[in-house]
């Protein structure tokens, strides 16, 4: 066998350039494998950080379609009802958000953003920081003060040469004094990171004047957050029936709310960026099956340029399984140097983009590394079958004859 490996790679090297030229097809698939692969995970597992990051145990009440397909928004009373120890008990925070969007202004400059309402409660739920200043409390609340707290992406917008804390911005027609600066930590997921945070009740009685039929004002959505881990599903449980009760709905009618937890949220994206990797390695297969046959056409050219020397050694004995395993070891062994330099290029294509985005750890598993392997030798084996078994077939008197 180490014979039969070592005529392979003489052969191969006889003729180096086209040897290159047909190990690129399998070099390129391999690598595309690999790093798509490595690329969906990386992004996985950063989806998945920066939902834990936000905070734990966390549910979210929207408002939904009912039977006859009227949405009815969320108000205050329903968080109020919510937040009622007596019905929710192993909920420890229920908060309520009225988002908008606006235009925000500071001196010459203009970014349209999204503004969020909440209260007291926002740092602990999201598990936020103020890094600057303070944030909003109970007095600004009861006041609907025009305070606001921002983002560090909109501070980069807007005021990047400025200390923002007591800085006067407009947002919409309205003046807000700016009280503190939010930390990064969880911010690529609720808020984009770049938002504006003030009291809901001043979103709703100074940038919103929207009400309900029964004169309320509505609210975005409610969050909420279960004590413990185990809780979370008895949690849904009391909100659910909580918000049926407080909404009027009969038990033969559907909820006009959903009730999803972060869980979901993390499932439901960690389907769907595996559906696109899984997706997206299948294109990049495609490249390997060029790659295959342009080994398959390469071993025929080789089986017609050594005719003679097939003839050859069947005369002087050479069994057929011999013959075969010869030319199947030089598919082979193409094969696998493709594949090995498309591995290499995938760890360095990996290091790249870790280094370029420090929050996306590319790292290439040990088993794409094993499933590159056993790819490449799938497609040596298939791609060198046909013209392995045409050289064993050869009649040596023909053979010897041909020229």
């Amino acid at each position: 066998m180490f014979e039969t490996i070592r005529i392979a790679f003489q052969n191969l090297g006889s003729n180096r350039l086209r040897t290159g030229l047909t190990m690129l097809g399998v070099t390129i698939g391999v690598a595309a494998v690999i790093i798509l692969v490595s690329v969906g995970q990386a992004f996985e597992t950063y989806v998945q950080e920066q939902f834990q990051s936000v905070g734990v145990n966390l549910i979210f009440i929207v408002p939904a379609a009912d039977d006859r397909g009227q949405v009815t928004p969320l108000t205050l009373n329903d968080a109020d009802a919510l937040s009622n120890l007596f019905n929710v008990p192993d909920a420890s925070v229920i908060m309520p958000h009225r988002n908008v969007s606006r235009t925000i202004k500071f001196g010459s400059r203009e970014v349209s953003r999204q503004v969020q309402g909440v209260d007291i409660n926002y740092l602990e739920l999201f598990n936020r920081e103020i890094v600057a200043g303070r944030f909003i409390d109970e007095r600004d609340l009861d006041t609907s003060a025009r305070v606001a707290v921002v983002e560090q992406g909109l501070i980069d917008s807007l005021m990047p040469d400025v200390y923002p804390v007591g800085q006067s911005i407009r947002v919409g027609d309205v003046r807000f004094r700016v009280i503190g600066v939010l930390g990064e930590q969880g911010s690529s997921i609720f808020g984009g990171g770049s938002g504006l945070i003030v009291p809901i009740t001043t979103v709703q009685t100074r940038l919103s004047g929207e009400r309900v039929l029964s004169g309320e004002r509505p609210i975005t959505f409610i969050s909420a957050q279960a004590r413990d881990s185990d809780l979370v599903e008895a949690v849904v449980d009391e909100i659910t029936q909580t918000l049926r009760v407080e909404r009027d709905i009969s038990f033969r009618d559907q909820d006009d709310f959903v009730v999803f937890t972060q869980s979901e949220i993390i499932d439901t994206l960690a389907s769907i960026t595996g559906l696109i990797t899984v997706f997206l390695a299948i294109l990049a297969g495609i490249s390997l099956l060029v790659g295959g046959i342009g080994i398959t056409n390469i071993m025929l050219v080789t089986v017609t340029e050594r005719t003679r020397e097939i003839g050859l050694r069947k005369a002087v004995g050479a069994q057929k399984s011999a013959i075969l395993l010869q030319f199947l070891t030089e598919a082979v062994v193409l094969s696998l140097l493709g594949g090995a330099i498309g591995v290499v290029i995938a760890f360095g294509f990996g290091a790249l983009v870790t280094r370029f985005l420090p929050d996306l750890q590319v790292q290439v598993q040990l088993s794409s590394v094993l499933l590159a392997t056993v790819i490449s030798v799938i497609v040596g084996v298939l791609s060198g079958g046909y013209p392995a078994q045409r050289a064993a077939n050869l009649n040596p008197i023909d053979a010897l004859r041909y020229e």
